[in-house]
């Protein structure tokens, strides 16, 4: 039942500027809502909704950093009826403002500051890195409040090499451990639509002095998975929508930007 799901991701590639809701997402799956929430949230992790949000998001940064368009016109660009929910909405699932973001493209790949911890941090976790290919890049590790690569880590780590990692240091709740490199026969830019391996792993629950053991096996990412919109910069290539089903074929984002339109969002996330 894949493919039904994969219709519906590329119906939101296609369309993620308009007003879509549950319905016309189950429409183009061509199910009962009900069955097509269930069976999205099973294929990629997260509901719809979150979904089409994670694209709208990554659509923007994309603007912000290949366009001239201004922040409200971007924000109507990718969906939005108001500019400062979009420019809230970013700031949160991206780490940093947008105006700060558009700044990036002259960065020098480095990582955000690690986000300040509070004393009461003493669960670790550790595990082996392994690969489906080789890294080209150190491997970047953080624990997240989402499923979605977004927001800001409570704890991280880098790793050089396939073999063990440790996270120290690590505040009590609820966290997802999200890994990321670079391929290693990219040969593009310093901002490309390279491919990258990736990999997930959660809901991990951590209490004081919780120790945890959790292996990974990164991969390259695919139309499964939501798109990265925590700002990692030289990490960060355009969301990987999946190939034409029919009777809704993909359409590719144009290398110009459409004129900037206003709409009202139509589903929860």
């Amino acid at each position: 039942m894949e493919h039904l799901v994969k219709r519906s991701i590329a119906t939101i590639h296609a369309r993620f500027h308009e007003p879509l809701s549950l319905d016309d997402l189950a429409h183009s799956a061509m199910i009962s809502k009900f069955y097509f929430l269930r069976l999205f949230r099973r294929v990629t992790g997260v509901t719809p909704g979150r979904f089409l949000s994670a694209v709208r998001l990554h659509e923007a940064k994309r603007l912000l950093l290949s366009t001239s368009l201004n922040v409200a016109d971007v924000s109507a660009e990718v969906g939005y009826s108001s500019t400062g929910t979009f420019s809230r909405r970013f700031s949160e699932s991206v780490g940093i403002s947008p105006t700060r973001y558009r700044r990036l493209q002259h960065a020098d790949g480095s990582l955000p500051p690690e986000h300040t911890r509070n004393g009461n941090a003493t669960a670790s976790l550790t595990g082996v890195l392994n690969f489906a290919g080789a890294p080209d890049s150190a491997v970047y590790l953080g624990l997240f409040s989402s499923p979605i690569l977004q927001g800001y880590p409570v704890a991280t780590a880098t790793a050089t090499a396939p073999g063990v990692y440790q996270m120290r240091n690590i505040p009590s709740g609820t966290w997802y451990l999200h890994a990321v490199s670079r391929v290693a026969d990219s040969s593009q830019g310093p901002h490309p639509e390279a491919p990258i391996l990736i990999d997930r792993a959660g809901p991990l629950r951590f209490s004081a002095n919780t120790s945890l053991t959790t292996d990974l096996f990164l991969q390259p990412s695919d139309w499964t998975r939501p798109p990265i919109l925590f700002a990692l910069t030289g990490l960060d290539p355009l969301p990987c929508a999946p190939g034409p089903v029919p009777p809704v074929p993909l359409v590719r984002v144009p290398s110009q930007p459409r004129r900037p339109r206003r709409v009202s969002h139509a589903m929860a996330l």
